[in-house]
């Protein structure tokens, strides 16, 4: 198996929405997203479901070195071999990788967030990175374009926590940060248990509407004379964004209990129609 193939694999195991947004994208630019999104997910992978700290943390410092060996031209695993053919031809800063493997030990470090300062250097690490990556292998002109993938990748992570609440709390985890529980006199408990109620209601559309100003404030740094080559992320945004439209219309108070989906035919009807220029986010 070859590194891209590795790669695409690793990809497709996912059955992320991100693969909506590859359709359109040349082939060269196509391997170098699959090669950044399996990269994602390695890292996301020694995290997900690891109760053991020391384990955790000791393959999170091995990707480091391995980001240090990629960069020296001497990457071993598939992944970062994958990467290497796109490093210098998108001008893809280490700095990045590693923020990325430090928001992925954020994981292994916390499970809760005092205020959404904290909250936001999380989403910063794991999200805002990868879309300013995500930028650069798009192609830009602007340099306001990469202050737009950084505000983007913010309402992206933002809208994964709201719609995976629930999940995150079978988990023992709650991304919702503590001063807003307090705000709306919501207890750790009943985002625990489960508890529907009229105050998760609140919280719910509260929390939307915080994401969707992260949204707003992307579209708002997006030069016109990057809006084409940046297509595939504005797919993702209106995917995500109709998304939240969808959490906000199936009782909000429910998602302790449900996970919110599109259907992948919804899911392809607005990536065609960002295609042909159609934008929900307002």
């Amino acid at each position: 198996m070859t590194p891209q193939e590795y790669c695409r694999h690793k990809t497709k195991e996912s059955h992320s929405s991100f693969l909506f947004a590859f359709i359109f994208l040349s082939q060269k630019k196509r391997n170098a997203l699959t090669a950044l999104y399996a990269f994602c997910r390695e890292v996301d992978d020694v995290v997900d479901g690891q109760n053991e700290y020391k384990i955790g943390k000791n393959k999170l410092d091995w990707w480091r070195t391995e980001i240090e060996r990629l960069y020296d031209k001497k990457p071993q695993h598939p992944v970062t071999r994958a990467l290497e053919l796109y490093i210098s031809e998108y001008n893809l800063d280490k700095a990045y990788f590693i923020e990325i493997i430090d928001g992925m030990e954020m994981d292994l470090d916390f499970d809760r967030y005092e205020n959404f300062k904290q909250l936001q250097l999380y989403c910063y690490r794991v999200a805002s990175t990868v879309g300013v990556l995500s930028a650069q292998i798009f192609g830009y002109q602007d340099s306001k374009t990469l202050k737009y993938a950084h505000n983007l990748g913010i309402a992206l992570q933002l809208t994964n926590i709201i719609r995976d609440i629930g999940e995150d709390a079978q988990r023992g985890r709650i991304y919702i940060p503590l001063d807003v529980l307090t705000k709306f006199n919501i207890s750790e408990t009943e985002i625990l248990n489960n508890t529907k109620s009229r105050k998760i209601k609140d919280l719910v559309e509260n929390q939307t509407q915080h994401a969707q100003y992260f949204y707003k404030l992307a579209m708002d740094n997006l030069p016109n004379i990057d809006r084409n080559n940046q297509k595939p992320g504005l797919m993702m945004g209106n995917i995500y964004y109709m998304l939240l439209s969808k959490i906000v219309k199936v009782s909000p108070e429910n998602l302790l209990k449900q996970k919110i989906k599109l259907s992948n035919f919804r899911k392809f009807l607005i990536v065609l129609l960002t295609f042909f220029n159609y934008n929900w986010i307002r």
